[in-house]
């Protein structure tokens, strides 16, 4: 009979005591608590008899012999979290004592693995568990989330103001340049989001596929997908539904806007959109994949997004919209840029070569420093050159941002839970530069009204 190693055993005495459970005769669990001793040369462990009245250890079945830990942190949860669990049989010995020789070992630290990438892990075995229940009940058993919930995680709706900022941008321009049709917004605004809606779920389908969402074990609250596939939450037949729904909607109001307006240049900006968005992950082209996936990104929630809301309301193209939409670009393909750092490995695994992976961390570093401080200076050159409008400086206010980020990306490269915070702060990033530009339009607007 196969034995655990040693250094399994060892890591018992890390503990106390432990717990020794089994299945008694009438089929319910039954579990004592007991000191014990290892024995790391005989590969053995020694229980002791378990004090008082309680049952002695069963010799005739398997046991379950488990140690663990946790320790209750107020305000904040818990944490020094660790277990181990022995499985094999026992034998009796004089003096109350019980020799247990262990068949199978398995636990967790989490001073040696995040509590988040142990849940992940975990996930297979949590899967076949939910296949031998399903064939054992005879029906389909999977996890399951309330619709709302379903439908966030699924579409990664907060991501959707990668979207709205430069949208809103390329109206505010295109008022600012005589032109407005409210109608045309909305149907922009409402059209371009299910574009950005579509194009994140097929991303999705195709990770899924390659391999590179399930061989991501450290998932965060900004990178890794929705993993609906992954969690079993959806099949890829639904989740190729539902692409296909936002696909069309998206189509259905391009081609409307395209119909309004007479205006060939909008559909070819249309055109160039979706198929930016699918090629970002799908074959043959899969930009993410090559490394080029910044550049997509810079490019459809940039000029693609910005000029083709302009368009919708001016039938033409301009220079000061393109030159705030490379603004934009640059701060949307940053966000994408920092989240691919904590998927680094599990890219690599799957063949998907993103710039993290490619290339060395004081690169990453301080690409990402280059990249920001020349989003900055392209509104710097707008303004000095005319293009754009003063109040846009304003924009610069978050430039001591930008070099915040720099210093955590620097500080927490190597650990994607610490990183996650800087993650969202980069995310805010492009939150507060958007936002800091809509109003210094909204400005330009209102103060040209007051003087006229």
């Amino acid at each position: 009979m196969p034995r655990v190693e040693a250094s399994e055993l060892n890591r018992l005495d890390r503990y106390p005591f432990v717990v020794v459970s089994w299945v008694d005769d009438d089929g319910y669990p039954v579990s004592v608590a007991t000191t014990f001793q290892t024995d790391a040369a005989r590969r053995e462990v020694i229980l002791r008899a378990p004090a008082g009245d309680a049952v002695a250890i069963p010799t005739d079945r398997a046991v379950n012999v488990m140690g663990s830990h946790i320790r209750p942190t107020p305000g904040q949860g818990y944490d020094e979290r660790r277990y181990l669990q022995l499985w094999g049989r026992a034998a009796q010995q004089s003096e109350g004592r019980t020799v247990f020789t262990a068949t199978r070992a398995w636990g967790w630290d989490e001073a040696e693995m995040p509590f988040f990438e142990y849940s992940e892990r975990s996930v297979p075995q949590s899967r076949r568990y939910l296949e031998l229940l399903s064939a054992a009940a005879g029906r389909r058993i999977r996890p399951r989330l309330s619709l709302g919930w379903l439908a966030l995680r699924t579409t990664r709706l907060p991501f959707l103001s990668a979207t709205l900022i430069p949208v809103l941008l390329g109206i505010l321009i295109a008022l600012r340049h005589g032109a407005f049709d409210i109608w045309l917004a909305l149907l922009t605004v409402v059209g371009a989001s299910l574009a950005h809606l579509a194009i994140n779920v097929t991303n999705d389908i195709f990770d899924t596929l390659s391999g590179a969402d399930e061989a991501n074990v450290n998932p965060t609250q900004f990178s890794g997908g929705s993993r609906v596939l992954i969690y079993d939450l959806l099949t890829l037949r639904q989740l190729l539904t539902v692409a296909l729904a936002l696909f069309g909607g998206a189509a259905a109001i391009g081609l409307l806007l395209v119909w309004f307006t007479g205006s060939l240049t909008l559909l070819l900006i249309g055109i160039a959109g979706i198929a930016v968005g699918i090629a970002y992950t799908a074959p043959p082209l899969k930009l993410v994949y090559r490394g080029l996936g910044e550049i997509a990104v810079a490019i459809g929630f940039g000029p693609i997004m910005l000029l083709g809301a302009y368009v919708v309301q001016t039938g033409r193209l301009a220079l000061e919209p393109f030159v705030v939409s490379i603004t934009v670009g640059i701060l949307v393909a940053l966000i994408l840029y920092v989240n691919e750092i904590p998927d680094r490995t599990g890219d690599a695994a799957a063949g998907k070569r993103t710039l993290p992976v490619r290339l060395r961390p004081d690169t990453i570093i301080g690409g990402y420093l280059l990249a920001a401080l020349l989003a900055f200076a392209v509104i710097v050159v707008g303004v000095a050159g005319g293009l754009l409008p003063w109040p846009t400086l304003l924009a610069l206010a978050a430039v001591p941002l930008a070099l915040r980020i720099h210093t955590g990306i620097r500080q927490h490269y190597e650990s994607p839970y610490t990183l996650m915070a800087v993650m969202g702060t980069n995310v805010n990033l492009n939150l507060i530069v958007g936002g800091l530009l809509l109003g210094a339009y909204a400005a330009t607007l209102i103060a040209t009204a007051l003087l006229r």
